[in-house]
């Protein structure tokens, strides 16, 4: 470990514990102040930081806490229960990192994955662009070789964090060049020259979350902080972890609509009773309670999947191999499918009143459906799945 850094040595149930004080002590009974569109509080999470749980997912030898996946797809869920735009803040760090952490040099690992947790750190990684969206075979983005140096131009659409991230993970094409070996994963350290954060997106969900527009112009990093390995099967691994974590956004906030349904209920006159003697009303949380124990049971075996390859001899050779976990993408897109459905049939029971935004179902609602957007849509991650575990054998790509 690092002689400069402590590590927290707290169990998994500890951990999970005091995640699950500190969000409902600081982060719940804000969702006015958290849609509000207002800059992201990271201040807020800074007693995550004392406590030695900032990045909890971090190696020891790094600083980090050493959380599984599977530790940390209850902690996410208790983060989201109380603010889903707080949580995703908060995880998507762990695909930049994964990526570093994998494939980077000792000396990057050291530098970077070590500094996140001496100080509140963040990381954050731009794929997607305007014309190739989610397409990442078709990026613009340009890496340039001068001298020692590689050089950055193009322009990334949206990009979580990267407003004040310590560091970001950049995709982008050797110009010129064809084939898969010609992308690349550059880290480019904050404050770099030649680095423009363009605009903050005003996202209509995950509201206290950052989500920007960043430009490269001629922006020189040492060729060293090119990651090793080909660019588009380096995001596919990345992207294991983080998939897997929104999927538990989104059952942390169908969890938090079905409590708001049962308060509701309890106080509700309907025809001389209260609702929640209702037969249908009790049908429907029933079926709620079923869809949330499936997605956090979903949640849980892909991330014991990821944490599997993990702890192999070489998981980045692994993972390279494997490249997207079909548990990964299937978590992800159940959970946003499932936690869709329990939002929509939630924000039914409070009649007209869950269609307004006196109610705080509203935010619930436009949160959940970012998790069947992010980092992919359905749509594109139905294809994957089609072509990766479907298709026979020979016909996979």
């Amino acid at each position: 470990m690092h002689p400069d850094v402590q590590s927290p040595a707290l169990s998994s149930a500890e951990a999970l514990r005091t995640f699950r004080e500190f969000a409902q002590s600081t982060l719940l009974g804000h969702d006015a102040e958290f849609d509000s569109g207002a800059e992201p509080p990271l201040e807020l999470y800074r007693p995550l930081h004392k406590l030695g749980l900032m990045n909890w997912w971090l190696p020891t030898e790094y600083g980090g806490a050493g959380l599984s996946l599977a530790d940390s797809v209850d902690i996410v869920s208790e983060l989201a229960y109380a603010d889903a735009g707080s949580a995703f803040t908060l995880l998507i760090s762990i695909l930049g990192s994964s990526m570093v952490q994998l494939y980077g040099s000792q000396e990057l690992k050291e530098r970077y994955l070590t500094a996140m947790t001496r100080e509140p750190g963040y990381a954050s990684a731009l794929g997607s662009e305007r014309a190739a969206g989610s397409e990442l075979i078709n990026l613009t983005t340009t890496l340039t070789r001068r001298g020692d140096d590689v050089v950055l131009n193009g322009e990334k659409m949206f990009s979580t964090n990267s407003g004040f991230a310590d560091y970001l993970v950049v995709f982008a094409k050797s110009a010129g060049a064809k084939g898969v070996a010609s992308y690349h994963a550059v880290l480019v350290p904050r404050g770099t020259p030649g680095v423009e954060v363009v605009k903050r997106w005003d996202m209509i969900g995950l509201r206290s979350a950052g989500t920007y527009q960043v430009e490269f112009t001629d922006c020189a990093v040492p060729s060293a902080n090119v990651l090793d390995g080909p660019g588009l099967k380096i995001i596919e691994v990345g992207l294991n972890s983080s998939r897997i974590l929104i999927g538990a956004i989104a059952l942390g906030v169908a969890r938090r609509i079905r409590d708001l349904c049962l308060e509701y209920a309890i106080a509700k006159p309907l025809a001389g009773h209260k609702l929640i003697e209702n037969a249908v009303f009790a049908g429907k949380i029933g079926q709620m309670e079923m869809q949330i124990e499936v997605m956090r049971n979903q949640c849980l075996a892909a991330a014991r999947d990821y944490d599997e390859v993990m702890a192999m001899p070489d998981p980045a050779r692994e993972f390279l191999q494997r490249g997207a976990l079909r548990s990964a993408l299937t978590a992800k897109m159940f959970c946003g499918q499932t936690g869709w459905q329990i939002a929509t049939v939630g924000s039914e029971m409070f009649g007209g009143l869950g269609y307004t935004n006196d109610m705080p179902i509203s935010k619930y609602l436009r949160d959940i459906r970012a998790v069947t957007i992010v980092e992919a849509g359905d749509d594109v991650l139905r294809e994957l799945v089609f072509r990766r575990f479907v298709l026979p054998s020979d016909r996979r790509i």
